[in-house]
């Protein structure tokens, strides 16, 4: 069937914007190529689940608001990152390193783990209460995992595909872990079952603070260049949805309400529409 030259136009229009969103295309930067040769198979759990850009984004930031309610990483971020001045450029690294580990050539996804593990070796110092911290500590890394894989995959069960297999949950889990062993994590779940119990384990170890807050407004009122405020409100609003109660709790938010249904449908259109754009079925 021919394709409607309008039509066509439009989506790939609306692919070069998402593209400049994610990748630094006045700096030279290019979407990472996606090989036959990564780490794991095509049309694998992890490719499908880390492939939806509305299922990630949600998870992403579901996934830092959790992650800064840990004090090691929270300060890990306070005392070595910019992000207060680029928020934006913070959550396009982390989302390129995503991408080349999960669809990059092999070469290229070990490269990238060992140049995160270069600078996690240099990233440490002290609590306000003079606790030292590390970003190399196995169980500050093993949070930052397992908010990420909980957080990715449930932005995927919502948006895209809320009837996934639960063996192909577990895979999930099973693949992602190869990347957070590579980084230093331990211990490091390899189904749905292990996930739970160790996110319910190392929630032990969470404290609410004014930084963590303030990081968390920073992270939802952020504003991408490219992307429309609307579009960062209702992905915030559902990344909070998301989130565990206790979560919300400790960051000073409130589970969006009934207003938010509106916000909801145009987030599930939006994710409808972008995996048109790309072809994803």
């Amino acid at each position: 069937m021919p394709q409607d030259p309008l039509s066509e136009k439009l989506r790939l229009k609306l692919v070069e914007r998402v593209r400049g969103v994610f990748n630094d295309v006045e700096g030279g930067e290019q979407p990472v190529p996606v090989s036959d040769e990564a780490l794991f198979e095509k049309d694998s759990p992890i490719r499908r689940v880390h492939a939806d850009i509305v299922g990630m984004m949600v998870g992403g930031i579901r996934g830092l608001l959790l992650q800064m309610l840990h004090p090691h990483a929270l300060q890990g971020v306070l005392d070595h990152s910019n992000f207060r001045a680029d928020m934006h450029g913070r959550l396009r690294r982390t989302a390129r390193f995503i991408a080349v580990t999960t669809f990059g050539h092999r070469d290229d996804a070990m490269a990238a783990i060992e140049r995160v593990n270069r600078i996690h070796a240099k990233v440490g110092g002290t609590l306000p209460d003079d606790t030292p911290y590390e970003a190399t500590n196995p169980r500050t890394l093993a949070w930052v995992h397992v908010a990420e894989a909980t957080s990715f995959l449930a932005g995927y069960l919502r948006h895209v595909r809320p009837d996934m297999p639960g063996s192909e949950q577990d895979e999930y889990y099973r693949q992602f872990a190869v990347i957070a062993r590579a980084l230093g994590a331990d211990p490091v779940p390899h189904d749905r079952r292990e996930a739970e119990t160790l996110f319910r384990e190392l929630r032990g170890e969470l404290q609410t603070s004014p930084a963590a807050r303030e990081v968390a407004q920073l992270v939802l009122t952020q504003k991408p260049e490219g992307s429309p405020p609307a579009v960062q409100a209702m992905l915030g609003a559902e990344a909070v949805a998301l989130l565990p109660p206790f979560a919300r709790s400790m960051l000073g938010l409130e589970r969006p309400g009934l207003a938010s249904i509106p916000a909801r449908a145009a987030t599930w259109g939006m994710g409808r529409t972008l995996r048109w754009a790309f072809r994803q079925g």
